[in-house]
């Protein structure tokens, strides 16, 4: 069982709680998720299972995009609404045209500093660690790229966006910095991710429906194979010698016109056999083999 799988994450549940139901379904233990989802988020929880856990490295710099609920007018010690208020209550609530006018601020590159409550490591410990044991946690910003920020609806202080991204964008943060450029409290409400890279809502299935088809039905309308995977990099079907050198170690000639710096290489039968990288014109550098069985 070597392919992609998209889940449509419920609220609740962490990305290991995730995976651990999917390897308890499949009666498969390899398998692994490609961009962790905070357990009050939904939506798109692209997996990588069986042999294919292997590329993971090459989707770790996936655009991401959501739609999320910014609720003004308190912030919280999470920067989202799981946590305790930090600030009163504020009594005025801002209009469209004062969130229109900020919002190009969060366009483009930006410095982000991460929600205290959040996984990156301060000298070994997890920084939510810290903080529920309440300790100052200090997080250092990170630059990240936000593509597009759109506003979809606001009502009763409550905005609805729609965010693109780069990967390491915090939407909790984001919600918690809209607001201080307001001169208010917020915090992010219900947040879906609506696609990670290419893989998007209309691939996802509900765990329930993972199930249904893993003990009835044909599982294969779950899964995508290797050959709808990393479509930046042309696919090769390499001639039966080159093959069998690329498997070996061994740098090999393909036949790939494409000027790309990296290709995936398939057999007639479709199976991915190896990711090799040009090092020369039509000669390529395995960097990763998949040898058959």
């Amino acid at each position: 069982m070597n392919a992609a799988l998209v889940i449509d994450k419920p609220s609740g549940m962490t990305s290991h709680d995730v995976v651990a139901a999917c390897r308890r379904g499949l009666r498969e233990r390899s398998i692994g998720h490609l961009g962790t989802l905070d357990p009050a988020a939904t939506g798109v929880l692209p997996l990588l299972v069986g042999r294919l856990t292997r590329l993971a490295r090459f989707f770790q710099s996936r655009d991401k995009q959501y739609e999320g609920e910014v609720r003004f007018g308190f912030a919280t010690a999470t920067y989202d609404a799981g946590g305790e208020p930090t600030s009163t209550r504020n009594s005025r609530l801002p209009s469209l045209a004062e969130i229109e006018a900020i919002l190009p601020r969060f366009l483009g590159r930006i410095a982000q500093v991460p929600p205290p409550y959040s996984a990156k490591k301060i000298e070994g410990r997890r920084a939510y660690q810290l903080a529920r044991a309440g300790q100052a946690v200090a997080l250092p910003p990170a630059e990240v790229e936000i593509f597009e920020i759109v506003p979809l609806s606001l009502e009763a202080g409550r905005l609805l966006l729609r965010v693109r991204c780069s990967a390491g964008v915090y939407m909790r943060s984001l919600a918690h910095d809209l607001g201080q450029a307001l001169g208010m409290g917020a915090h992010l409400g219900p947040l879906r991710r609506t696609r990670v890279g290419e893989f998007d809502l209309s691939q996802a299935v509900t765990l329930e429906r993972l199930r249904e088809l893993a003990e009835a039905g044909p599982l294969e309308q779950a899964l995508i194979p290797p050959i709808r995977l990393l479509p930046e990099m042309p696919a090769v079907l390499a001639p039966q010698p080159a093959a069998a050198r690329l498997l070996a170690g061994r740098d090999a000639n393909l036949p790939d016109f494409s000027g790309s710096a990296r290709v995936r290489v398939f057999t007639p039968e479709g199976e991915l056999r190896a990711i090799a990288a040009r090092i020369a014109g039509s000669l390529f550098h395995p960097e990763l083999v998949f040898p058959p069985g």
